[in-house]
């Protein structure tokens, strides 16, 4: 199973910081996580950028039962 991390709205919209998902690839988790988490999460995954063991990643990415998914909501600041 692979761990998905959420950060910042992804966290507030799931509930949780992080959850175990079983899926081949990237896009497999993320619809699985939708489904478990809701439409408040589904709207924030539209927009966020998927890392998995720290590199950004696409929808086609294959995962191991190891890796560590990241969703990373935009962020906006700066002086």
């Amino acid at each position: 199973m692979a761990t998905l991390l959420l950060f910042g709205p992804a966290r507030t919209a799931a509930g949780q910081r992080s959850l175990q998902i079983t899926a081949a690839t990237v896009r497999d988790l993320c619809e699985e996580a939708s489904r478990r988490l809701g439409p408040e999460f589904s709207a924030v995954l539209r927009s966020a950028a998927i890392w998995v063991n720290g590199e950004p990643a696409t929808g086609e990415v294959a995962l191991k039962s190891d890796d560590e998914v990241a969703v990373v909501p935009p962020v906006s600041g700066g002086a």
